[in-house]
């Protein structure tokens, strides 16, 4: 009995111990497989490493030797195109500083200048009110002045005369905002008519040498993309400076809309009480 359990006990042990063994080999050849596997692979790595070296240096220096472009040279590049771009870019920035100083000097008032409008209405000195305004160089008092003036006459009438010179005065500030607005739009025209006169060079300098190198399309695309470049800034340039002082002129006209209600207002005090 005990010669028959010892037997069937060694044979399953026998055959776990097999399994077991068969089971760390199968592990061991695939781990040393995949180590395998991954040696080959570092190697070919390190083997394009190795060869794009010398591309590398290569290209460093054909980059250190290259001649430095400066801007001038880059334009210059653009072609006679360049010529009237650079004119609407000057033609901008003199535009944008004179209406700047105009619309600035335009928005200065005294704090107090409605007030003491007031004060010289109320106490009936129309002389001293009207003197007043024309002692200020701002639109609103000009506006105020005509209202002034016209004091003893009906308020529509009033209104009226204030409206005009409002008007005249709010033409007055937009005077040669039209141009900014122009050359907004014909900037851009002017670059796109550069990236024609490239292609058209491109074409021509390919006919002419028959030759289709890297040389010849460069000089093409040299015109194309300095003068498209150029036309888009100097557009860009002038409709951030034409609206930029178009905001600046609505605060304007928004004073004197404030103002000139204040002063109906003022007239229509005495009738009220």
């Amino acid at each position: 009995m005990y010669k028959l359990l010892y037997k069937a006990f060694h044979s399953v042990y026998k055959n776990k111990t097999l399994s077991l063994s068969k089971h760390f080999y199968t592990c061991n050849f695939r781990q040393s497989h995949f180590n395998q596997i991954s040696k080959e692979m570092l190697n070919i790595i390190l083997q394009i490493v190795d060869s794009t070296k010398p591309i590398v240096q290569a290209a460093t220096k054909a980059a250190a030797e290259a001649p430095h472009t400066s801007l001038f040279d880059l334009i210059l590049k653009g072609g006679w195109l360049m010529i009237p771009i650079a004119l609407l870019f000057f033609g901008t920035i003199y535009f944008f500083i004179e209406r700047l100083l105009v619309i600035n000097k335009a928005n200065k008032i005294e704090d107090n200048f409605m007030a003491a409008v007031k004060d010289h209405i109320s106490n009936g000195n129309i002389a001293a009110a009207k003197s007043y305004c024309k002692s200020s160089t701002s639109p609103i008092a000009r506006v105020i002045e005509k209202g002034v003036s016209r004091i003893g006459k009906p308020i529509k009438e009033i209104e009226r005369s204030m409206e005009n010179v409002a008007e005249l005065e709010i033409y007055k500030l937009e005077r040669f905002l039209n141009i900014l607005k122009i050359i907004a739009g014909i900037a851009p025209m002017f670059g796109f008519l550069g990236t024609i006169a490239g292609m058209m060079k491109l074409f021509e300098d390919i006919a002419a040498d028959n030759n289709l190198s890297i040389g010849v399309i460069a000089s093409g695309i040299n015109i194309k993309m300095v003068t498209s470049a150029s036309g888009l800034i100097v557009g860009i340039f002038a409709f951030i400076c034409y609206n930029s002082l178009n905001g600046m002129i609505d605060r304007i006209v928004n004073k004197i809309e404030s103002a000139t209600a204040d002063f109906l207002d003022l007239l229509q005090e005495p009738t009220e009480k």
